[in-house]
């Protein structure tokens, strides 16, 4: 669980996480020394570049293309939060990492979230940049009502399954598309 009101706590391996009560939209990941490595935030005007820099690395790494329009549009929703929002995770002043998700009903319970995009550049990797971003959208939809997080992720994508055996449960749903 994550601590609220800039209360610190430390679960067994895992970092100090941090949320400034003055900032509810932002998140800060703590080093054990207490110097600020990670802050999650909102996205903001000046991202605009650096997260479409990242969002084109996060899709060319499962090898698709995106014409702009498509990015233009993810923008305008991520930066309205009205259906999609997004998070960025910032270290020393520079975007490493980005997350998008979604609410949406569920059948059988409360709304869940959907956590669709979750990508850190190469450089910032192993450092907690990601665990960090799940936890600030696990504490954002759990303010939201809603009952869990989900995501999915490429089988062989064996970095980020190491993160996601740590932080969640596989429950062995198999995903199936159907192009339209």
């Amino acid at each position: 669980m994550l601590a609220g009101d800039g209360v610190f706590f430390r679960s067994p391996g895992k970092w100090p996480i941090a949320y400034a009560a003055e900032w509810p939209s932002r998140s800060r990941r703590v080093s054990r020394y207490g110097h600020v490595v990670t802050t999650i935030r909102a996205l903001e005007d000046d991202d605009r570049q650096r997260w479409e820099e990242l969002f084109r690395a996060y899709i060319a790494f499962y090898e698709r293309e995106l014409d702009q329009a498509a990015y233009d549009r993810a923008w305008r929703e991520f930066v309205s939060g009205a259906r999609m929002h997004a998070r960025v995770a910032v270290v020393d002043g520079v975007v490493v990492g980005l997350t998008h998700f979604l609410v949406h009903p569920s059948t059988s319970g409360p709304d869940v979230c959907y956590l669709q995009d979750l990508f850190t550049a190469p450089e910032a990797r192993g450092r907690g940049v990601g665990r960090a971003l799940i936890e600030a959208v696990a504490d954002w939809a759990r303010g939201q009502g809603c009952g869990r997080v989900y995501w999915q992720t490429h089988e062989t994508n064996a970095t980020a399954r190491r993160l996601y055996d740590e932080v969640a449960v596989r429950d062995g749903f198999i995903v199936y598309r159907l192009p339209l």
